[in-house]
């Protein structure tokens, strides 16, 4: 058996019950082979690229363990999208890429694992770059670094404060060990 690595998934919410919507997406994680160790606060946030003109974003990060290789994490991150109503076929006509979005669940770093596939990228190509991932994540470990030693705390400290993120909430539900 796989000895489960420590990652960290970014949730996002824009349509509905948004704190709800991050909860079910919470909850949905051990189905799939993901257990969620612990939630950073939630945090509103103005929505960034290509679609500007929607709803405030409600996101948070979660701490997690799994055995999942990065592949099929990220098709358990899909299944629960999916679970919660995100159309997530680029090809439907329903589809908006950065668009509003019941949940959005993206695998932001998996231990200290590379890697880089046509659908994936480990590290996520923003989690350095967004202020809206990086408070939260921060939140969860002030000493994350990405697996080639750059510093989360120090690429926050130096990004734009535009970017406009609001501290929420408590922290997502999280269930407790099994037992």
């Amino acid at each position: 058996m796989t000895t489960p690595a420590i990652g960290y998934l970014g949730l996002g919410s824009n349509v509905g019950d948004r704190r709800e919507q991050l909860q079910a997406a919470v909850d949905l994680l051990p189905s799939h082979g993901v257990r969620v160790l612990a939630s950073s606060s939630t945090y509103d946030t103005d929505p960034v690229g290509e679609v500007p003109d929607q709803p405030a974003f409600l996101n948070a990060c979660v701490r997690i363990a799994t055995g999942l290789s990065p592949e099929a994490l990220l098709d358990a991150c899909k299944a629960v999208e999916r679970a919660r109503g995100r159309e997530t076929d680029p090809t439907h006509p329903g589809y908006v890429r950065h668009g509003p979005r019941p949940v959005d669940v993206d695998l932001l770093l998996l231990g200290d694992r590379e890697h880089r596939s046509e659908r994936l990228t480990l590290p996520h190509e923003q989690v350095a770059q967004r202020r809206f991932v990086l408070i939260p994540l921060l939140e969860l470990d002030l000493d994350l670094a990405t697996p080639d030693g750059t510093r989360l705390a120090d690429r926050l400290a130096v990004l734009c404060l535009e970017e406009g993120v609001r501290r929420a909430g408590r922290p997502l539900r999280v269930a407790g060990p099994a037992g």
